[in-house]
């Protein structure tokens, strides 16, 4: 695997000697200070070109960065699919490369990469042959920091965690097992990590990050708590799913708590009281039952 030197090297080179390309600037994790480095961080690269259709008709041009496991041209795939997508201003290639190094690469128009240029905080310049790159502060990932929820967000957060665990429990009880399943992930789960990042922010002043999808949620969560969320994930078992439902409750609920009383919220105990009890009720109501209550 060639190293983050060699990369880089290459990817100036091609810049450099490319009239095309007048500048290069990267993004992502690579410029975020607070992430440490490892084999599979992508190069998020973004070259500033004076025209797209040229790279886009040579579709053998990216070959320069290595030979390809696979690639993803993601703005092609949209405007099969029927979105607007103007090839005119960007165009990206996503490339994972056969020495494992991954580039997600986006050729731009200046008029088509200011604006984000500006306003992405995890921005590095690396190349300007014009000076036309707008002089910005080092980065930082302040964006991505936990933001402090306002009541009505918490309020939300907890009236979603209890009411959609009904539809979870309905699931399980109809033997609908998908359904179930993504019912718990895309609510019951997204509702839990919302309240596992707030927390996280109450004890670290807002100032940090828990990262895409709560990637960094074991560098913040308490060993008891962390062993709570990870036992939060079961299998196809009936029996395990039930009892993650149920630790998954126990921690919405203590994390919930806290979060209310460092904020000055009120915390929904009747709704909790009354989704916990409907939930343990379904758990064991027979298949064959003829009323729910």
């Amino acid at each position: 695997m060639r190293s983050e030197k060699e990369m880089f090297d290459l990817i100036l080179k091609v810049a450099e000697q490319d009239e095309r390309i007048r500048a290069v600037y990267m993004n992502g994790s690579r410029t975020n200070p607070n992430v440490p480095k490892d084999i599979f961080q992508d190069y998020d690269i973004v070259f500033v070109v004076t025209e797209t259709a040229s790279f886009i008709e040579d579709a053998n041009w990216i070959k320069i960065f290595g030979d390809l496991i696979m690639l993803q041209e993601p703005d092609k795939m949209d405007k099969r699919f029927g979105f607007d997508r103007n090839f005119e201003s960007s165009y990206g290639y996503l490339m994972l490369l056969t020495d494992g190094s991954r580039i997600d690469l986006h050729i731009k128009t200046k008029d088509s990469m200011i604006n984000g240029y500006v306003s992405d905080k995890l921005t590095v310049p690396l190349l300007d042959k014009d000076n036309l790159l707008p002089i910005i502060p080092p980065p930082t990932d302040i964006d991505y920091q936990v933001k402090k929820p306002s009541e009505s967000m918490f309020v939300s957060c907890t009236n979603n965690f209890w009411w959609c665990l009904q539809n979870v429990a309905k699931g399980i009880w109809r033997d609908e097992l998908p359904y179930a399943k993504l019912m718990f992930e895309y609510t019951t789960r997204a509702s839990l990590d919302e309240m596992v990042s707030w927390w996280i922010g109450t004890r670290y002043n807002f100032q940090v990050s828990t990262g895409k999808m709560g990637k960094y949620f074991k560098n913040y969560l308490p060993e008891p708590y962390l062993e709570m969320y990870v036992n939060t994930y079961s299998d196809s078992n009936y029996k395990n799913f039930w009892d993650s439902i149920i630790l998954t409750c126990e921690l919405f609920r203590t994390l919930a708590v806290d979060v209310a009383d460092n904020l000055s919220f009120t915390y929904p105990i009747d709704d909790d009281k009354n989704m916990t009890k409907f939930l343990k009720h379904v758990r064991y109501l027979p298949s064959d039952a003829k009323d729910i209550l």
